[in-house]
């Protein structure tokens, strides 16, 4: 695959200069959908992407009918959601990381995808479908396990052919007649995925961590973002005001390329592995040839 993505034929010189202008730092890396979709999970408004209507948490929250929908759809695509694999800028990011590179990782992404590929330093702004919690007694439940409990409880639950995967790995279901929504086992009351919807608030103190990230690194390098999210923004102006590099890595334009001390139009997965590849200790750097494999 090539880094240079249709007219973006500016990419080699973009990434020389991302090289020079990173070169002894260290980064903090802020990840948007655009990072997973070498994974085989959607991006939110690039390209080709699906029309979304998310459910407001009040939607979710103050009706049933909202919350059967919402776990049919979302059952019918875990699993899909659930398998998908990390891809080379998950690894790039990661291996940054391992060699002292990057401090940590702050994603959009609710996938767990970066926690998979090995990062250990991860905020997941927007929470994580891996968890399920009760919001009357707070109790926390496997997404795994609830995924078995609602197969038991909806046998019938199947699908003759795949539905097409939204970007927070849910479908839109043919229909939820008869559907059983999971309750809380332990109180009985409603069910919510440990994830922010929209809506809500990223919660002050996931925010203070990822700001924190920013306000300790010497470079923010932003990758598959559209930054139209406010989250992505308030982070952004941090470094800004610290005065310190900002590369921005996305297929087509963000919200801020004017802000950007160097704008790598091209793939996240190539353009991390060949940071990698540039930064990484000379001893080390045959790592980046791997992550492609």
């Amino acid at each position: 695959m090539s880094l240079i993505d249709g007219a973006a034929a500016d990419v080699p010189e973009a990434l020389s200069r991302a090289l020079r202008v990173l070169d002894g730092r260290t980064l903090t890396i802020l990840t948007g959908a655009g990072v997973s979709t070498d994974s085989g999970i959607p991006d939110y408004r690039g390209k080709g992407a699906p029309v979304r209507r998310p459910m407001t948490v009040e939607q979710f929250l103050g009706r049933d009918e909202a919350r059967r929908r919402y776990w049919v759809g979302s059952h019918l695509g875990w699993r899909r959601f659930a398998s998908a694999e990390p891809n080379a800028g998950h690894r790039a990011i990661a291996a940054l990381e391992e060699h002292g590179i990057a401090t940590g990782v702050i994603t959009q992404n609710v996938d767990g995808l970066h926690v998979r590929a090995g990062s250990r330093r991860v905020v997941e702004l927007h929470g994580t479908m891996r968890r399920v919690f009760c919001t009357r007694c707070g109790q926390v439940f496997d997404r795994r396990d609830l995924s078995s409990r609602v197969e038991s409880d909806n046998p019938w639950l199947v699908t003759t052919h795949e539905l097409p995967l939204g970007p927070d790995g849910d479908v839109t279901p043919e229909t939820t007649e008869g559907f059983v929504v999971p309750d809380c086992s332990v109180c009985a009351g409603t069910l919510k995925p440990d994830v922010v919807f929209f809506g809500e608030y990223i919660p002050s103190e996931k925010f203070r961590e990822a700001e924190q990230l920013v306000l300790g690194s010497d470079a923010l390098v932003i990758a598959g973002s559209s930054l139209v999210v406010n989250s992505g923004i308030r982070l952004l102006e941090r470094a800004r005001r610290r005065r310190i590099p900002i590369v921005i890595i996305n297929r087509g334009q963000t919200r801020a390329d004017a802000r950007a001390t160097v704008k790598i139009d091209g793939g996240t997965s190539e353009a991390l592995t060949a940071l990698l590849e540039g930064l990484a200790p000379t001893g080390h750097r045959e790592l980046a040839s791997s992550l492609e494999r």
